[in-house]
């Protein structure tokens, strides 16, 4: 077997809306396509011995079993490795279950999905599994020991990737309330939300926490005295620098016992509890000097220790953290029962688990020898061993929640002194014998205020109740329900995506309200380009949806994009489906028109159910995209008499319809018409019928997010098929004796929508320069020959600079195959370079005529144009009668198209 191509979905896509986490493997089966499982001498055997769990694997049997009843009875290896990935995640811990195997065009050749949680985990799994099956294959059997080391390498990829246990519990809180999450480029920012209602997060720090506050709580020392200064209890002690000084600050804080720690340390690193002799506390220092230059030095209170966490000025959760301990059975030495307490499966290293496993350091063993223990000593049952003086969760500790427990005074204190420190999420350690007790009346401390505070112990304890404290988080941020989204709307189609995205957008921009788009000649925010270039996919999404500027994104989806990542957003509240036509066939396992259909329609079944799916209700295709969405439908078409459009606004739905030279809005019994086709500049003169349909979808896209129809009339009015606005599109230049025309059309359903304008030009001749991709299909690149012939008077067929593989001046033959097809006497030439094709076209070009450019690069192609206008510019001042290619722009001013049409 081969693996060809493996490809990582992060979106909604092809194989599921929901399950958006998928890695798709191309796999080449070889010798092994022809030859089911059962055929394949002790596979069933090998299979079974190397992975038994796979029992628990229904398939479509649906019953436990069902699977291996499959590989007994014969099924293809494709299918097998899915299952085989899909278990490798399950025993790595991963819980994955979704997965499909199918056949390609190409015989032998599969797609294989599988389920993810951590991508590199998922390929990894993908590529495990075809070894293991060859493994079987070739020798019958799978060594243990690999498959052992392939089960750690999932679970290395899955401890490296995590977020973290605090992280994690606001991403699951935030999934669970619908708001969306992305993790950022750098310092391990999340961000939740999207545009300008998005917040940050970097681990439980958000963008609203006072970088004064993170600062003073990072000083330890400056918050015991601002705190001290308040009337809060604090502990006695002091600062140094230097071991000098240590006897000196014993004597400020009363003597022994004491408690060193360094200044600016965190997770407990550096600290020295309960010293009560000299050596301890030079031991203590040199541990301190470590982590800090400068080292704290207090009197060491006697009490048990507590976390209280503040959100948003309210305490949310306590919790008394428990040092690192064994208990004794009577049997084990304390190196056994730490083995032993180590294999609990909630204890992971450092913040991946619930709990920490249990690691010794120099205070260990102090502190086992003040008990009067050794390592190898046999503790009696029941008997609690202290192996760690600190309670932090990350040196081994537990956690007991006492959130019910803690009393008014010691929770307005809490409260009080956030706030004195000036943050917004903060956690408080706390000193005191009883939590239940006012502080004053128990001698208890406030021992730190810390910024950041995880949420391990507080979402999942030891003991007790685990405490949404994440929930709190979320209130602060969103509070009242506010919304963390931005108006989504994303347009697929074969044909007018980019056109119908830039007017949507346009549309968009007379609410006054901040657009970024993307489209297929770059990235767009306001009126500003991003970044140029073919941006239709998740990446460009994201690129929009990041920024905190944008009020409303308007997102070109092409099926590139969706093919590669899936959609760069989890739902949208508009999605516009304008058409299917045949393009971009036999391209990524995309071979038919009915899966085109199938994998533009995610785009209509990824809505909100409150939102609208705006389908063509001209294209059967299309409105079939209606059954399997659960958004709102709202149809446009060209036919005022569509039978499925009545019936839908019969049942109370809303449509946009092109009637009577209007484009208007249709709902129930009124009728809003928003403009004549023929005022709206796009239309050219409502003579190019693609456009009014690109017009009504966008019209409709708008509408049904609240645009009123004077600002949908404002934004139709002032858009027009420019080279500002809609480069490439339907750009028409006026070159005084003739015109030319750019368009990047390039399969059949665009030439035809270029042909239906082109034929209403009734003087002069009408010239092709055209030609395609080459990753087209041969009988293409003859489909649009024949379309070519049925259009223009003369053509000039060259080629795309780059052929995508294709050997050069096949595609044109093809091209001239399909003219002679349809037209033997067709006038032709074949010019394969396309700058030297466009200049023979507007070189040969007689008067009152209208050259047609279909351009690979419409940026050269433009240039070449613009280069003659400012040619004719002098003539034009030598003879002002003559219309010239306008200096500003390039571009035919409305009123002379509008007169030529």
């Amino acid at each position: 077997m081969r693996i060809l191509k493996i490809q990582t979905l992060r979106g909604p896509n092809y194989w599921s809306i929901r399950r958006h986490k998928l890695i798709v493997m191309r796999l080449d089966l070889e010798t092994l396509g022809e030859t089911p499982s059962n055929e394949i001498p002790g596979f069933y055997e090998g299979l079974v011995e190397a992975l038994p769990s796979l029992e628990g694997h229904y398939c479509s049997p649906g019953c436990r079993g069902g699977f291996l009843m499959r590989v007994k009875e014969g099924t293809m290896i494709g299918h097998i490795v899915e299952h085989v990935a899909l278990e490798l995640q399950e025993l790595a811990g991963m819980h994955v279950g979704f997965g499909r195997t199918r056949e390609t065009a190409t015989r032998g050749i599969y797609q294989v999905v599988i389920e993810y949680l951590n991508e590199e985990a998922g390929r990894y799994a993908g590529r495990a599994a075809v070894r293991l099956c060859q493994s079987i294959v070739d020798r019958g059997r799978y060594p243990k020991a690999e498959l052992e080391q392939d089960i750690q390498d999932l679970k290395d990829f899955t401890r490296d990737a995590s977020l973290g246990p605090s992280t994690e519990a606001i991403v699951k809180e935030a999934e669970k309330r619908g708001i969306p999450w992305m993790s950022l480029e750098a310092r391990f920012l999340i961000q939740l939300g999207y545009g300008v209602n998005q917040k940050r997060m970097q681990a439980t720090m958000t963008d609203n926490t006072s970088i004064l506050g993170v600062e003073l709580a990072c000083d330890k020392e400056a918050t015991k005295r601002i705190l001290a200064a308040a009337g809060a209890p604090v502990p006695k002690g002091t600062v140094i620098n230097f071991l000098d000084d240590l006897e000196q600050a014993l004597e400020l804080v009363g003597g022994y016992p004491i408690v060193i720690k360094p200044l600016d340390g965190n997770h407990g690193r550096g600290i020295t509890i309960d010293i009560r002799t000299w050596e301890e506390a030079e031991a203590g220092y040199e541990a301190a000097r470590q982590v800090s230059r400068s080292i704290i030095v207090e009197r060491y209170y006697v009490g048990r220790d507590h976390r209280v966490l503040v959100v948003n000025g309210k305490v949310v959760a306590v919790a008394e953290r428990v040092p690192a301990h064994v208990i004794g059975n009577a049997r084990s030495t304390i190196a056994e029962l730490i083995e032993e307490t180590n294999l609990d499966p909630n204890r992971g290293e450092g913040h991946d688990n619930v709990l920490t496993k249990i690691e010794l350091d120099r205070t260990s063993y102090q502190l086992l020898e003040r008990q009067g223990y050794t390592l190898n000593s046999v503790p009696a049952k029941g008997t609690i061993c202290y192996l760690r003086a600190t309670a932090n969760l990350s040196t081994g500790g537990s956690a007991v929640d006492r959130t019910d427990e803690i009393h008014p005074e010691n929770l307005w204190l809490a409260q009080r002194v956030v706030k004195i420190i000036g943050l917004d999420i903060a956690g408080l350690d706390i000193v005191t014998t009883d939590i239940g007790r006012p502080l004053r009346e128990v001698d208890g401390v406030i021992v730190e205020v810390n910024a950041a505070p995880g949420f391990r112990m507080h979402v999942a304890p030891s003991v007790g109740i685990p405490r949404n404290v994440a929930g709190a988080v979320m209130d602060m941020l969103f509070p009242n329900e506010q919304s963390s989204q931005i108006p989504i709307l994303s347009i697929t189609g074969t044909n007018g995506k980019t056109t119908t995205t830039r007017l949507l957008a346009h549309i968009y921009k007379q609410t006054g309200k901040v657009v970024g788009y993307t489209t297929t000649d770059g990235t767009y925010i306001g009126d500003y380009l991003v970044e140029s270039g073919d941006n239709t996919g998740p990446q460009s999404a994201h690129v929009i949806l990041q920024d905190p500027t944008v009020e409303v994104a308007v997102l070109e989806t092409a099926r590139g994009g969706i093919l590669r990542s899936g959609l760069g957003f989890e739902a949208a509240n508009v999605g516009v489906v304008l058409n299917v036509a045949s393009d971009h066939l036999g391209i990524g396992d995309i071979d038919t028109i009915e899966q085109l259909a199938n994998l533009k329609s995610v785009v209509a079944e990824a809505v909100f159910p409150d939102g609208y799916a705006v389908l063509n209700a001209d294209d059967h295709r299309v409105a079939a995209m209606s059954e399997k969405t659960k958004a709102n439908i709202a149809y446009f078409t060209m036919n005022p008499n569509s039978e499925l459009v009545r019936k839908h606004i019969q049942k109370g739905g809303v449509a946009a319809v092109y009637e009577n030279g209007y484009l208007s809005i249709v709902k129930g019994d009124w009728t809003h018409r928003i403009e004549r086709a023929e005022n709206i500049p796009l239309t050219m003169g409502g003579r190019a019928p693609f456009m009014i349909a690109n017009a009504l979808a966008a019209s409709l896209a708008a509408f049904v997010q609240n645009v009123t129809i004077e600002q949908i009339r404002a934004g139709l009015k002032t858009f027009r098929a420019s080279v500002s606005q809609t480069p490439g599109r339907m750009n028409l230049f006026n070159l005084g004796n003739y015109h030319a025309l750019v368009d990047y059309a390039h399969n059949a359903a665009s030439y035809e929508a270029v042909g239906s304008f082109v034929r209403n030009w009734t003087t002069g001749q009408r010239i092709g320069v055209i030609g395609g991709p080459g990753d087209r299909r041969d009988e293409d690149f003859v489909t649009l020959g024949k379309l070519a012939a049925q259009i223009f008077d003369y053509i000039i067929i060259k080629e795309d600079d780059d052929t995508r593989g294709r050997l050069r001046g096949s595609a044109a033959q093809l091209i001239i195959q399909g003219i002679t097809q349809v037209k033997p006497d067709s006038r032709y030439e074949s010019i394969l370079d396309e700058t030297q094709a466009i200049n023979k076209g507007l070189d040969m070009a007689p008067d009152n005529s209208l050259v047609v450019i279909l351009p690979e690069s419409v940026t050269r192609a433009i240039k070449l144009i613009k280069l003659r206008g400012l040619a004719k510019e002098e003539t034009h001042q030598q003879n002002p009668g003559t219309n010239v290619i306008d200096s500003q722009n390039g571009i035919t001013p409305s009123s002379v198209v509008n007169t030529l049409l």
